[in-house]
């Protein structure tokens, strides 16, 4: 007699969750937000809490239904990450978006040459975090204490590219994830006996300096130049540097700033500066990596834009300096006429 009433409570549980998973599927769809609403799932949260959260963000009409589709798929695994609900859908369809890890990000890339202030203006203009908590992460070296031991901040570590993010992500986590990358190309680059400091230092003056490809090895191969004699390497990039972390910036390079005593000025300190001044991309570290070979000391930018006049001696230099001067002077008057 035993087994005939098992029999019937196991098929009275099967009617019951059939009944129950009949009713789920026809719920109708359910949205009572506006917009598009977020939703973070914590790695463990128990059944409950995941329902109380999408009860409570309006996603689903009660947390009944999604405590009932537990019940009916006890096995399933609900995917940790944060989710995005636009449209209305029935608990159901949420349910089974969990289970797949439908998981929401987006995409956002960091240019080539972006300094870490520069970084934390892009996150913060597109929503992704506040400036303030990616400089307090960026401003710790922690991340890179094996690769540079000497580094300041993460400035030339934050690798430029394009990122998959979630809105939860930390400022911590995306320095993690840039630094990670930057391991992976200084790897494919340089190999790993190689100390980076000084070829991203000089790779991120490349990149300041110039957005030509066919230019990188060159102005690489005049700052090798110049390091090799002793001569300042007079990058003005460097002063903005020096300005910005003093606080001092003012939107363009004053006589001050050329007179700031201080360790990222090249104008007045001789050799590379103490580290990077911007995060270089693979092309400009592979530059720095092989400058080309060189007599040029100088460069200073064409007359009509897309490039430099590269010159060996200070007469020829000059010469080119005068020549760009004029042709500005000469589209100044035109410049305003429009």
């Amino acid at each position: 007699m035993r087994q005939p009433r098992k029999l019937v409570a196991g098929l009275a549980a099967v009617a019951v969750g059939a009944a129950a998973a009949g009713y789920l599927l026809v719920t109708p769809a359910y949205r009572s937000f506006q917009g598009e609403k977020f939703v973070k799932v914590e790695r463990g949260s128990s059944t409950r809490v995941i329902a109380r959260q999408l009860a409570d963000a309006g996603v689903i009409s009660s947390e009944w239904a999604f405590l009932a589709l537990r019940a009916v798929r006890p096995k399933a695994v609900l995917q940790a990450g944060e989710y995005q609900f636009v449209e209305p859908a029935s608990a159901w369809r949420i349910f089974n978006r969990l289970v797949s890890g439908d998981i929401y990000y987006f995409e956002i890339t960091i240019p080539e040459g972006s300094n870490i202030w520069d970084i934390a203006r892009l996150l913060e203009s597109q929503s992704v975090m506040r400036e303030a908590d990616f400089l307090t992460a960026a401003a710790n070296p922690a991340l890179v204490e094996d690769l540079d031991p000497a580094a300041t901040s993460l400035e030339g570590y934050l690798f430029p590219s394009t990122y998959r993010l979630s809105h939860a992500i930390t400022a911590r986590e995306l320095c993690r994830m840039m630094v990670d990358q930057f391991r992976k190309q200084w790897k494919i680059l340089a190999g790993e006996n190689q100390a980076p400091n000084e070829v991203v230092t000089l790779a991120s003056l490349v990149e300041k300096e110039t957005g030509l490809a066919e230019e990188r090895s060159m102005v690489a191969g005049v700052f090798a130049h110049r390091l090799r004699i002793g001569m300042s390497l007079a990058c003005d990039p460097t002063v903005v540097y020096a300005a910005l972390l003093s606080g001092a910036w003012r939107g363009k390079i004053y006589q001050s700033d050329l007179d700031r005593k201080h360790p990222y000025n090249t104008y007045l300190r001789l050799g590379l500066p103490p580290g990077p001044i911007a995060n270089p991309g693979a092309a400009a570290i592979k530059a720095a990596l092989h400058p080309a070979k060189t007599d040029n000391l100088y460069f200073v930018a064409k007359p009509e834009g897309g490039g430099h006049v590269f010159s060996a001696t200070s007469a020829a230099h000059a010469e080119a300096v005068r020549n760009y001067r004029h042709a500005t002077a000469a589209q100044a008057p035109a410049r305003k006429a429009r």
